[in-house]
């Protein structure tokens, strides 16, 4: 299998990607996930591949990590994210998406649904209350989404995100 050229590269201590992701909701609740290893959440997605349409690119990361094939909906953000991680800046250019998950993948509001070894990675799947205190409480990075989550633009919405823009609101 030839290796995948994903869209990462790295400027000294900096270090650049192009991540898509996807919000599905089911009952009020809106999946997230995480490496085991962390103590963050995010939504669950990847990074683009060159050649890669960012709606191919999300297709292609739901089936690898959820199984299941999805409807990409409109694009809700495009975000330049720059945020410190694993003793490194990262600049992130982010595309998030409504998404429909098929109800064939499993739903608890109240366990871990869904457990898949990425990588080196072991991801774990939840679903939580779409709503910002449910978020907030997450720690689920961008963390503007949190703050969004509950009125969704209806038109994409472009803008520049830095850790600790909420602290500066």
């Amino acid at each position: 299998m030839p290796k995948r050229k994903l869209i990462r590269l790295n400027a000294g201590s900096i270090r650049f990607q192009m991540r898509v992701a996807g919000l599905g909701f089911r009952e009020g609740h809106v999946l997230v996930h995480r490496a085991v290893h962390e103590t963050f959440w995010t939504f669950p997605g990847g990074r683009a591949e060159i050649g890669e349409t960012s709606e191919e690119t999300l297709r292609r990361e739901m089936v690898e990590e959820l199984g299941v094939d999805v409807t990409v909906g409109r694009l809700l953000w495009s975000v330049e994210n720059f945020f410190h991680y694993e003793q490194r800046d990262w600049h992130e250019f982010g595309l998030y998406y409504l998404m429909e998950i098929p109800v064939s993948f499993p739903f608890d509001h109240q366990e871990i649904v869904h457990r898949i070894q990425d990588g080196d990675n072991e991801l774990e799947f939840k679903w939580v209350r779409a709503t910002r205190e449910a978020l907030a409480a997450l720690d689920i990075p961008p963390y503007f989404i949190a703050e969004e989550i509950e009125n969704l633009p209806l038109t994409p919405r472009h803008l520049v995100w830095r850790d600790g823009d909420l602290d500066k609101a």
